[in-house]
């Protein structure tokens, strides 16, 4: 939704499934704002279920963590049980960061 920081070769790739009450509560759309303000890119959707967010973002790795914390605390209606994530190198294949939908 918008542009995003220029690949850096040092930038980490952040995978994370986000359980609990997640959907129906804003927690994408916080997300993708918490993803724009630290200058991330790649998208965030919700999978099958109804109580799970998957998140992939790329970025540098201070970013990154504190995106991660967010990702623990998300919007007031929401309750997060459980993050799982894990880091990887980045691909550099996301322009901005972005809502997808499936």
């Amino acid at each position: 939704m918008s542009e995003a920081s220029a690949f850096q070769p040092s930038d980490q790739r952040l995978n994370a499934i986000v359980h609990g009450r997640v959907q129906g509560v804003g927690y994408r759309f916080y997300v993708l704002q918490q993803a724009v303000r630290l200058g991330l890119t790649g998208w965030v959707r919700n999978l099958q279920g109804g109580t799970t967010v998957e998140v992939l973002a790329e970025g540098g790795k201070a970013n990154l963590q504190e995106f991660l914390g967010a990702l623990h605390e998300g919007p007031d209606a929401a309750y997060i049980r459980d993050v799982k994530y894990h880091f990887s190198p980045a691909t550099g294949e996301f322009r901005d960061f972005d809502i997808r939908y499936r």
